[in-house]
């Protein structure tokens, strides 16, 4: 799997369900019980007793039909499931219906047919009806109804046996326990069939018998042990938590010296220091391709599938045509970068034979058909929405699906059939999209090609793979691309097309390489195809009514923009008012500026006075694209936003099954939610583990001294960005020699109060390697560059001894490991 093509940028246990799904089973102007308890659930229990919350002891199941040893009905059987509260096998029904001898063979025949016939599942120790519950089982609860009664849904679950039940809970024998209970907590209760009338759409009730304790949360750092006198300490690997803590001997477990470890705070040892206990061991980052198990622990990320979402992977259905298109013969290719291990979206593009159309292109671009395989109300799917997204680190990735989907079934491999969902998108010569059609279908990849292979064959080196597609195929792209390019520079996005460096791992798992991959015009190309792609999804939803998760990038902030003109006015650079600022304004900035000595600094201001891209289910625009609506379709694979746009389409389009259901579309707000803060989860990780590459691979060369940039200014120092390798670092302002600094924050700068010379962001300097920590990605450096002239600092009326200072001290003191 690779990072993200042609896009822009703490999940609880509610992330795995789905709360709204009550909608399909409210009560509507449900009658309340008359007498005592009446104003509650609890207290209208049947034969209650009211404002106890006691539910009643259940009666005897009645006696069912074909009890007389003559063989029941299909009916009967199902009757005395339902009203089973312990097990029920083949021995209990025969028991239960006098079946004896013989009869005991056509039971078991009987009994065989319903379950092939889907009417009750189990085996021949424990049957139940088919979407039915066992008499105990564990339940999370989801959410709570307008009466304020409790929602609960089955925590293990068999997609196998339909949609997921949800269970009305009451209050148990431990009187009102209920009412402590809140969403997300899990109980152990008893449950039994709810027949009553009043409660439309609950199949089951569930009176608690205990809470069960939710996980605790654990803290994480790096283990080292005394091996003199056993235990040690562990090195947090949060770096706000630069503190040890303490581990006496006999709180270490399992764990050895350099361990990844979770850990509990037990209290304090005989000195009144806080102590640690480790709870568990998750790994050693030091082995190879393992760095980043400490974000993925620290975020908790779930990095394994549960057993249950892993065995719907056997049950999995092969796409037919039925109710798709034939695109088996439309050569279509895949490029991607070279070490991809799933390729999720091919494309084509030919002249259009339209006459009306002359100079136009037909572009098709096909994305894997995910909705085909992981169906709403499955645990595959619901693990996917917990996931929110895959996250790509440079040692492992963690998939939002799992392999068997995202590098097979659903990777679009060359020569191999593969359902797709396609976008069919028609343009004219000047790039001006005029319709689009989208299809499900059944495609197999011309030819699987790399960002800079193809790239070659366009520029006059083609190679045995490229040589034969390079007119047929590769030209058409590339000249519709031109035409696609047009109507790009007519809309003007925004383009900050800023370096992003590729880390390389050695054999060992260690930094071998820092590089700036070499933007081609194939990047470019398959990018400008995904945006039409992702453009036409919420056009044709939105023609359709159809509720979407849409990609939405806002405009600045007044606050930003405020400060963001305020610092260009300084370089006589001016940015319109708020209300009518167009991306192409941004860039008008850029340009002027890259004649100036700080285009650097600009680029750096500019980028950092941009929102924030989210998920949402409504249509507020994508500012960076300078797009009135947009959606994420071209990546299911992982993103779950793109999946929800899929479903979408399938059910506006009436393309087939898998298409979104009610209650997803009632719950896309918490989906949106949910998704923007898991995306920022994943790069929140993927950063970290970049920095605790870089620390690791820095580790040995502390005194060494490094070109670098200013990357940040605040109050307490200076964030500075090395040259060759990305690295960020701090560089405490205490630390700063020569002056009292004060903190100008609309000039970005750190002042000096006696001489007005500036540590200004986007400046020049070097910087003294004096400290790397990296468990916790931290590097600490001291300044070898002197300030410069204040010109920027001085900026809106500053004055030397205004402000906000930090004074100086004569040497920086090394922080203790």
């Amino acid at each position: 799997m690779m990072p993200p093509k042609g896009g822009s940028a703490g999940a609880g246990p509610e992330a795995s369900v789905a709360p709204s799904r009550i909608a399909r089973v409210a009560r509507k102007d449900r009658p309340k019980a008359e007498g005592k308890g009446s104003e509650t659930r609890t207290g209208r229990a049947r034969g209650g007793k009211g404002s106890t919350g006691r539910a009643a002891p259940r009666s005897k199941p009645r006696r069912l039909a074909g009890a007389d040893g003559t063989l029941p009905t299909r009916e009967a059987i199902l009757d005395f499931l339902r009203s089973s509260e312990g097990r029920a096998g083949k021995r209990e029904i025969a028991r239960a219906f006098a079946i004896k001898g013989d009869a005991r063979v056509a039971l078991k025949r009987l009994i065989e047919e319903m379950t092939e016939e889907g009417l009750i599942s189990g085996n021949r120790k424990e049957f139940r009806e088919r979407g039915g519950l066992p008499p105990v089982a564990v339940l999370e609860i989801v959410a709570s109804t307008s009466d304020g009664d409790l929602v609960a849904e089955p925590v293990v679950w068999d997609a196998r046996e339909g949609e997921r039940p949800v269970v009305l809970v009451v209050s148990g024998r431990a009187g009102n326990e209920t009412r402590a209970l809140a969403t997300g907590d899990r109980i152990l209760a008893r449950i039994s069939a709810l027949t009553d009338a009043d409660v439309e759409g609950f199949r089951f009730e569930a009176e608690p018998i205990k809470r069960l304790p939710r996980e605790k949360q654990r803290l994480v750092g790096i283990f080292r042990a005394n091996a003199r006198h056993g235990g040690g300490t562990i090195q947090p690997v949060d770096r706000k938590m630069l503190k040890d803590w303490p581990v006496a001997k006999g709180n270490e477990g399992k764990a050895r010296d350099g361990d990844l470890v979770r850990f509990d705070i037990v209290g304090r040892g005989r000195i009144g220091v806080p102590e640690a206990r480790i709870a568990e061991v998750l790994g050693n980052p030091q082995d190879q391709r393992q760095i980043s198990l400490i974000a993925v622990h620290a975020h908790g990320i779930p990095d394994e599938f549960p057993e249950g979402v892993l065995d719907e992977l056997t049950s999995l259905a092969a796409p037919t045509l039925k109710g798709r298109e034939d695109l088996r013969d439309l050569p279509l290719v895949t490029i991607d970068p070279s070490d991809a291990r799933d390729h999720d979206d091919a494309v084509h593009a030919a002249p259009d034979p339209d006459p009306q159309n002359a100079g136009g292109w037909i572009v098709t671009v096909a994305i894997a058909d995910v909705a085909h395989y992981v169906r709403p109300g499955t645990r595959l799917d619901a693990e996917a929405q917990k996931r929110g997204n895959s996250v790509y680190f440079p040692d492992r990735v963690v998939p939002m699906l799992p392999e068997r989907i995202s590098n097979d079934l659903c990777s679009l491999r060359e020569g191999e059939e593969r359902p797709c969902l396609a976008m069919r998108m028609v343009f004219d010569r000047s790039g001006t999209k005029r319709r689009s059609t989208v299809l499900r279908g059944l495609m197999r990849s011309r030819a699987k090609l790399a960002y800079e292979q193809a790239q070659a064959a366009i520029d006059g080196r083609p190679d045995d793979k490229t040589g034969p597609i390079l007119e047929p195929i590769l030209k058409p792209l590339w000249a519709c691309y031109a035409a696609l390019s047009k109507a790009r520079d007519r809309r003007g996005p925004l383009d900050l097309d800023l370096p992003e460096r590729r880390i390389l791992l050695g054999a060992d798992g260690r930094v071998r390489d820092v590089v700036v991959p070499e933007r081609l015009a194939a990047h470019r190309l398959i990018e400008e195809f995904m945006i039409q792609a992702n453009v036409a999804a919420a056009e044709l939803l939105e023609a359709k009514a159809t509720p979407l998760v849409y990609r939405v990038h806002e405009p600045p902030s007044k606050e930003k923009l405020k400060a963001l003109q305020d610092f260009l006015a300084s370089l006589e650079l001016k940015l319109p008012p708020a209300g009518n600022l167009k991306p192409a304004d941004f860039n008008r900035v850029l340009a002027e500026a890259a004649q100036l000595p700080v285009a650097d600094l600009v680029n750096e201001v500019v980028l950092r006075s941009q929102s924030q891209a989210v998920y949402s289910p409504e249509s507020l625009g994508h500012f960076g694209l300078h797009l009135s609506r947009y959606a994420h379709f071209t990546s299911p694979i992982r993103r779950y936003a793109d999946l929800v746009v899929h479903r979408a389409l399938i059910r506006a389009y009436r393309l087939g099954p898998g298409g979104i259901e009610d209650h997803e579309i009632a719950d896309l707000q918490r989906t949106s939610e949910t998704i923007s803060q898991l995306e920022r989860r994943a790069m929140a990780a993927e950063r970290e583990t970049i920095d605790r590459l870089i620390a690791a691979h820095l580790a040995d060369r502390v005194g060494a001294s490094f070109k670098a940039r200013i990357s940040g200014v605040t109050r307490s120092g200076l964030f500075v960005r090395l040259d060759d390798t990305g690295a960020d670092g701090f560089v405490p302002g205490s630390a700063l020699s020569g002056d009292y600094f004060q903190h100008v924050e609309q000039a970005h700068a750190l002042v000096g109060q006696r001489t007005g010379l500036a540590y200004r962001l986007g400046d020049r300097v070097e910087v003294r390697l004096v400290e790397a920590i990296p468990s916790a990605g931290a590097l600490r450096f001291e300044m070898l560059s002197e300030p410069v002239k204040g010109g920027l600092a001085m900026a809106k009326g500053h004055r030397p001894g205004r402000g906000r200072g930090l004074k100086p001290k004569r040497r920086p003191r090394p922080r203790r490991r």
